[in-house]
């Protein structure tokens, strides 16, 4: 579950203050308890062949004394508050304000001003503001978002955004890609063409399919991805 926060000022949707106590209590607890742990996990497992990363393993097995314990559990509870933190950090945190929409996550925000704002709307998981000639000004997937979709739409309205309950006003013109396609400008397959390769990268093929919708933005092509299939529409 996610969480929402307003003000008459602003609206903030993220992990809730319950989320954030699991996270940086629960996680260095538990690399705390791995790291007690360890030394006598590695005492048991030296020699046995089937477990792997022997090398590590026996090292840490030959140590001695209380010094070894406390190491490992302190480098757990460390390691515990950094996942926390990444955990935290990797997830889409909005501010939503008269003035403008912030999307937050990875220490990076995109700002939206209200003004170049024609409509807000949900499509799936991802919060999608278009202007006025239907040209996608962010599209920002947020896993926890379906269940809030009421009171985020409230948000939107609160603020003074137009809001489309029915989802995206140009769904019915999106097509899927297929390579070469004629009715595509040659620039535009080839953008396409590349951002098809970027699924299954991970991170980094995260960044390129956003780095490559803005270029298409910029071919006048709007793209959305469903399933690893990219659809696209002129806009």
């Amino acid at each position: 579950m996610g969480s929402m926060t307003g003000t008459p000022e602003r609206t903030v949707i993220g992990h809730s203050t319950g989320e954030k106590v699991l996270l940086f209590g629960g996680l260095p607890l538990l690399g705390l308890v791995l790291g007690f742990f360890l030394p006598r996990f590695a005492d048991w497992a030296a020699g046995r062949q089937w477990v792997p990363f022997q090398g590590p393993v026996r090292l840490i097995s030959q140590w001695n004394g209380w010094w070894v314990v406390a190491i490992c559990v302190a480098v757990g509870l460390i390691g515990g508050v950094v996942l926390a933190a990444m955990a935290l950090d990797d997830t889409l945190k909005v501010t939503i304000s008269s003035h403008s929409v912030d999307f937050s996550k990875n220490q990076k925000t995109v700002t939206v001003p209200r003004s170049k704002v024609s409509v807000a709307f949900l499509d799936g998981k991802e919060i999608v503001l278009q202007d006025a000639t239907s040209r996608e000004l962010a599209r920002e997937k947020h896993d926890q978002l379906k269940s809030e979709a009421p009171n985020i739409a409230v948000a939107f309205r609160t603020h003074g955004y137009p809001w489309s309950d029915a989802g995206d006003p140009h769904a019915s013109e999106f097509r899927r890609w297929i390579e070469d396609d004629p009715d595509l400008p040659p620039a535009a397959n080839a953008v396409l063409k590349v951002r098809s390769k970027a699924f299954g990268d991970g991170d980094k093929g995260k960044a390129d399919l956003r780095e490559l919708r803005g270029e298409l933005a910029n071919l006048g092509i709007t793209v959305k991805d469903r399933d690893k299939k990219q659809y696209w529409r002129a806009c």
